[in-house]
């Protein structure tokens, strides 16, 4: 399922995840990244739980792998949303520099003390029960 939307006379597919198309036949770095985008501000979610929507439960390391590119896509994903399953921020060293994922967090209000998320539990996004297709 595509939408196109123009911004500045530029047209943009933007793709939902391909939920129902087995792993090895579809690009799994946009269905990452179309699953990163939905992650509301102010809401964290992990690399596991992204893996686990896409029907690839063992597969939080690639999530990882192709967070690690989601600087360079457009539209802009907000990478900095995603951590690890007990709220650390283990992708920091791959933002400007190694504050700029925590405060990125924090402008959106979420609280970040020794690279953890604070209130994990409360600002978790889970895009299995969120997005319920």
């Amino acid at each position: 399922m595509a939408e196109r939307t123009n911004t500045k006379n530029t047209a943009r597919l933007q793709r939902a995840p391909q939920r129902d198309t087995p792993v090895e036949k579809r690009d799994f770095f946009a269905d990452v990244m179309a699953v990163v985008r939905q992650v509301p501000i102010g809401r964290v979610t992990s690399y596991g739980a992204i893996a686990r929507y896409l029907g690839a439960a063992r597969s939080s390391r690639l999530v990882g792998y192709c967070m690690n590119g989601s600087h360079t896509v457009r539209p802009k994903v907000p990478a900095h949303r995603v951590v690890n399953r007990v709220g650390m921020l283990t992708g920091k060293h791959h933002f400007a520099t190694p504050d700029h994922m925590q405060e990125l967090l924090e402008a959106e209000g979420v609280k970040v003390n020794n690279d953890q998320v604070v209130e994990l539990e409360r600002l978790f996004w889970d895009p299995s029960v969120e997005l319920k297709l």
